[in-house]
């Protein structure tokens, strides 16, 4: 996993360590040097525009110029407090005016022309982060150019990965210059990291070692519990039972899933005692709707039910603000999946733009792993630990994809993997498969043909360093 770490903890790392401050910026000038002389193909006869400002950020802008200098490079440094309205025309553009650190609004002159070519922007290459974006939570202070490939230094920031952060930093790399990040609470998911989390089935396995069940859909909604039981089936479940309150049975429902009947009010006591024994985890809420006494149940369920357990859509409804007070008497794990007006349904409030703190407080307070759904998505641990997920992208913004990922991450239950891996290995391979669909027009069933790839293509990264 590639670290994260905040703007305070980076400053207080950055104390730590021990070279002068000096020796970190003349690193970080090389690792921009380097990254500049691929972006150009080289150096001789190449202009570079440098935008710097007077923190460590310009620093390390101006480092990399020494360097380039001495590869034939004619370098244009401006100072970022007094820049012209128009900057030199360049190959390229070096952006270190103000790093993690910006507190008030910035906003640069236009970006450089490419050289030779008026109408043409030539590339930006940030140094840490785009100036302008705020490194703890990606809004934008003011206005923000658009980089061409960012190089981060010692870490990823959180801006790196937020939106709208993230849509101006381009290809991110990390340039490791000596420092020490071994204890950052925060980190990138990456496909190998996935790779090694899937579970695997052993040859004497069966379908009980790994059986869920999903209690989901109403009238009207039943389209929630049949994505929901197909995606389980896709990702780890060797039996996916499935039950609608009320419904005796479903004839569009996937042929492996085995209907259960539910009565259609007071089902959660006939739920608890049937799966105490034989199922691995459960899934309640999506479409389940909000009448008050499926609110009861759910709530019942909730509290009683000792199977590891995700909570989705209706379900977070039901819990509402009352959601702390319920998991705590919970015995088994709890999986919680909100979007952000889900979350305000829990909390009383969107989730700050600080999106990792939002996921922590809420996972600190209910004791449970909490998967908030965005652009990017944050999967954050009781003790502080916490995942982004930065895959897949906004085809996932159509009805009935949050169905299929709460069935991910009950399949993954069942088949044995921890609740936080299972919430972030639900989440990678949610746009994993996503990124295997058509650009436009994909609905939520087209997930669930392109699981079995993202699984297969994601299993054979473990062998990748």
């Amino acid at each position: 996993m590639i670290p994260i770490v905040t703007p305070d903890e980076m400053a207080a790392v950055d104390a730590a360590a021990p070279e002068p401050v000096e020796v970190l910026i003349e690193r970080a000038g090389a690792a921009l040097a380097r990254a500049a002389l691929t972006m150009m193909g080289g150096g001789y006869g190449r202009r570079v525009t440098v935008l710097a400002g007077k923190g460590n950020n310009g620093a390390d802008g101006r480092a990399a110029a020494r360097r380039l200098r001495r590869r034939g490079v004619r370098v244009a440094v401006i100072e970022a407090g007094g820049a012209p309205a128009s900057l030199p025309a360049a190959h390229l553009c070096i952006d270190a005016a103000y790093g993690t650190g910006l507190r008030r609004p910035f906003s640069p002159p236009p970006p450089a022309a490419m050289l030779n070519r008026p109408h043409q922007v030539a590339p930006i290459l940030a140094a840490d982060i785009p100036s302008g974006v705020d490194g703890l939570t990606g809004e934008v202070r003011g206005h923000a150019w658009t980089a061409a490939r960012t190089v981060a230094f010692g870490a990823l920031k959180p801006g790196l990965v937020l939106h709208p952060g993230t849509q101006h930093c381009g290809p991110v790399t990390v340039a490791d210059i000596g420092l020490d990040v071994s204890l950052a609470r925060a980190h990138l998911v990456t496909g190998h990291d996935v790779g090694c989390w899937l579970p695997t089935r052993a040859a004497e396995a069966h379908k009980w070692q790994a059986a869920c069940w999903i209690i989901a859909g109403s009238p009207g909604m039943t389209g929630a519990a049949r994505l929901a039981a197909a995606a389980a089936q896709r990702c780890g479940a060797g039996y996916v039972r499935l039950s609608t309150p009320g419904r005796q049975h479903d004839p569009a429902a996937p042929i492996e899933a085995v209907g259960f009947p539910l009565p259609d009010a007071d089902w959660s006591a006939a739920a608890d005692a049937d799966g105490r024994s034989r199922f691995k985890a459960m899934l309640v809420g999506p479409g389940l709707g909000r009448r008050p006494d499926t609110v009861e149940a759910i709530r019942s369920l909730v509290v009683e039910t000792p199977l590891p357990l995700v909570v989705d859509g209706d379900g977070l409804s039901a819990l509402g603000p009352d959601a702390a007070g319920m998991l705590a008497r919970r015995p088994g794990p709890t999986v919680l999946t909100p979007h952000d007006g889900e979350y305000q349904a829990l909390t009383g409030k969107r989730p700050a733009p600080d999106r990792f703190a939002a996921a922590r407080s809420l996972a600190g307070d209910t004791g449970a792993v909490v998967l908030l759904k965005g652009p990017t998505t944050v999967v954050a641990h009781p003790d502080g630990t916490a995942w982004a997920v930065a895959n897949g992208d906004a085809r996932l913004a159509t009805a009935g994809t949050g169905d299929v990922l709460a069935g991910l991450v009950c399949g993954l239950l069942s088949a044995g993997a921890q609740a936080a891996r299972a919430a972030a290995t639900a989440a990678w391979l949610h746009g994993q498969a996503a990124d295997a669909c058509p650009a436009s027009g994909m609905t939520a069933s087209d997930l669930l043909d392109a699981l079995a790839c993202a699984w297969e293509t994601t299993a054979q990264q473990r062998a990748a360093p």
